[in-house]
């Protein structure tokens, strides 16, 4: 195959990933697209890094993100102050600092128990956890096999690209102060 083929070729497959990632809304891992595309995954990686350099390149309104093990476009940060107003409620993303710090307890301590967020934060959690789960940062995730098998909750999906993480893992590691905090009493 002569150097002009190959790069045809190149050009294609990248033309069928974005297409892929334009049409979908939500994020896709590198198997589901090479599922999707029928290219082979470990050819995957290259076609979406290209991807992501030339829109960080030019001047494209959309970036390329790799969040909650997947990849999806999404606006350019510089953007969304103007794209809110007509795309986006102001308040929309917006947590309370008690929801912020019930979810910050599930996100460090999951699974957990409705019980042992209380038991940290020292006060009820009912209506946090519904608030949480309604905006679907927040999952059951199984019961703790403990007399009376208390529901354990966990982050979802929404959570990571809330917060813009690529997984758990990507929280900011605690300082022996913070996770004293976050041990049941």
């Amino acid at each position: 195959m002569s150097e002009k083929q190959d790069m045809d070729i190149i050009n294609k497959q990248t033309a069928l990933v974005e297409a892929v990632l334009f049409l979908e809304n939500e994020p896709l891992t590198e198997e589901f697209l090479a599922r999707v595309t029928g290219i082979p995954k470990q050819e995957i990686k290259g076609i979406l890094d290209r991807i992501k350099e030339v829109y960080e390149a030019d001047v494209h309104g959309v970036q390329l993100l790799n969040l909650a093990g997947g990849y999806f476009f999404s606006p350019k940060e510089e953007l969304l102050d103007i794209l809110r107003p007509r795309y986006g409620k102001r308040n929309e993303g917006r947590l309370s600092r008690a929801a912020l710090e019930t979810l910050a307890i599930i996100a460090y301590s999951q699974p957990i128990t409705r019980s042992e967020i209380e038991s940290i934060r020292g006060v009820g959690a009912d209506s946090m956890i519904k608030l949480l789960a309604s905006k679907n940062m927040i999952k059951e995730v199984g019961k703790k096999d403990v007399p009376g098998h208390p529901l354990q909750y966990g982050t979802t999906k929404e959570f990571l690209m809330f917060f813009k993480l690529s997984s758990i893992s990507d929280l900011p590691k605690l300082d022996e102060v913070e996770q004293e905090r976050f041990e049941l009493r």
